[in-house]
């Protein structure tokens, strides 16, 4: 199962990461999230990073110009979308995109079922609630497309593998504080999904 790490926001948490065997490091462009980190922020922890980890620009409400440029200049490979878009949007997209479908019921796992895309559970805001999708809503569907984060821990992992999603995103289920990591849930946390 594959990792992305999600709310990055220094040198020294993305490093613990990579060096714990993340797929992907996710760095937060919307402004209201406690894990907001400016683009030339991102921009300086991304340039020193090593080489072959996805690096993931999450956006929300926000129009496909800025993202193109945000990601040209920031260097991210993939950009994930916290907000309903439909298809148009997603070729205006220069970026190669990772839809999220921010889940109420069971219907909605149906979206982008021919993509890639993220599974979250419906909240108010965007993105680091912590709030876990049923996973009943999963048995008997196709999840090798599926990257699954909401309220998820390392102790949970386990009990994932039998719905074979492609990957898993946490946030918050690695902090001490928000927008800060904690070095030995990192590693827990990869340290299940990759076992």
């Amino acid at each position: 199962m594959r990792v992305k790490i999600c709310g990055i926001t220094s040198y020294e948490d993305a490093m613990v990461a990579i060096d714990a065997g993340a797929d992907a490091l996710g760095f937060v462009f919307y402004k209201p999230s406690a894990r907001y980190i400016t683009p030339l922020r991102a921009q300086k922890i991304i340039r020193t990073l090593p080489p072959f980890v996805e690096k993931v620009g999450l956006f929300v409400h926000e129009k496909p110009d800025f993202i193109n440029k945000t990601c040209l200049h920031v260097g991210l490979g993939l950009a994930q979308l916290h907000w309903e878009v439909e298809d148009d949007f997603l070729s205006a997209l220069t970026t190669p995109s990772l839809p999220v479908i921010r889940a109420k019921t069971k219907k909605n796992l149906t979206q982008f079922s021919d993509k890639y895309r993220l599974v979250d559970a419906f909240v108010d805001g965007y993105g680091g609630a912590g709030k876990r999708v049923d996973l009943e809503w999963f048995r008997g569907f196709d999840c090798s497309k599926i990257i699954l984060a909401g309220g998820l821990e390392a102790h949970q992992l386990k009990s994932l593998k039998p719905f074979g999603f492609y990957g898993v995103d946490v946030s918050s289920g690695v902090e001490k504080a928000k927008g800060i990591k904690d070095a030995q849930k990192v590693r827990n946390f990869i340290k299940a999904a990759k076992s």
